[in-house]
């Protein structure tokens, strides 16, 4: 039976009309999550190498404008963004000074300074108050000139805040000279010197800290060991081995012997 509208109003007395500000009270927005820090115990940058890195932009590419750039002291280099840490975009093309590059790669060593941010100034001449870009950045790749070290190209990635970013982290060893094995004459094998992680940007580790102090004969440390901040996500298998403590070949038992 068809009722009208009017009618099957009466009839639902306690129905209600809510407003668009009244449903924004019963489902409030979510408050804003709470800005990642670095926590204690685990390693953070040493301010004391906070520099920033000057670049001008470079309108071409190619290999010939390349040599063109290294033999007048600069570094070919890209800067593009990849917030989620899987897709690249926004690309300039750009040029470092290959002084600063060096020195810094020289001082850090190659593998920290793929893992330590770094703040980028683009302006238009490297002596120039004119700045077109300021932005947070890591050094992706660095590509060094066998024999020399010289560095031949360099990209960077911004890293905003909310960006999530694939980091190989280096790996520092302690605890060598208290190591159960190590001091019974055993050697100890290094079988990854980095490991991948997926780090929001603000708490990129420098580095982590690896504890041999325990280990004995034949014990090894894999990737789900290592201690590192509850909010990075570990990008290989946690049962891949990161060192292990090798006992002396019988030859060589044999030839101390003797």
């Amino acid at each position: 039976m068809y009722l009208p509208r009017h009618i099957l109003t009466r009839l639902s007395p306690h129905r209600r009309h809510f407003s668009h500000s009244a449903a924004a009270v019963l489902h409030p927005p979510e408050p804003e999550p709470e800005p990642l820090t670095y926590l204690d115990g685990f390693p953070r940058p040493n301010a004391k190498h906070d520099e920033t890195i000057l670049a001008v932009p470079r309108s071409d590419s190619g290999k010939n404008i390349s040599a063109k750039e290294r033999r007048s002291g600069r570094v070919p280099s890209i800067v593009f963004e990849q917030e989620d840490g899987q897709h690249g975009g926004n690309k300039r093309l750009i040029s470092v000074r290959t002084d600063q590059i060096r020195k810094l790669v020289n001082h850090l060593g190659r593998s920290f300074f793929l893992s330590r941010l770094f703040h980028l100034e683009v302006r238009t001449q490297f002596d120039s108050d004119d700045v077109v870009e300021s932005v947070r950045v890591l050094p992706r790749k660095v590509h060094l000139k066998a024999g020399t070290d010289a560095p031949l190209n360099v990209t960077f990635i911004r890293a905003p805040s909310h960006a999530l970013l694939k980091v190989d982290v280096p790996l520092v060893f302690r605890g060598e000279d208290v190591s159960p094995g190590l001091k019974k004459g055993a050697a100890l094998n290094t079988i990854n010197r980095t490991v991948k992680y997926l780090c929001p940007a603000d708490i990129i580790p420098p580095y982590i800290d690896v504890d041999l102090s325990e280990l004995d004969v034949g014990q090894k440390l894999v990737m789900g060991d290592l201690n590192v901040h509850p909010a990075l996500k570990l990008l290989q298998s946690k049962d891949e081995a990161v060192c292990k403590i090798m006992g002396q070949r019988v030859s060589e038992i044999q030839k101390k012997s003797k």
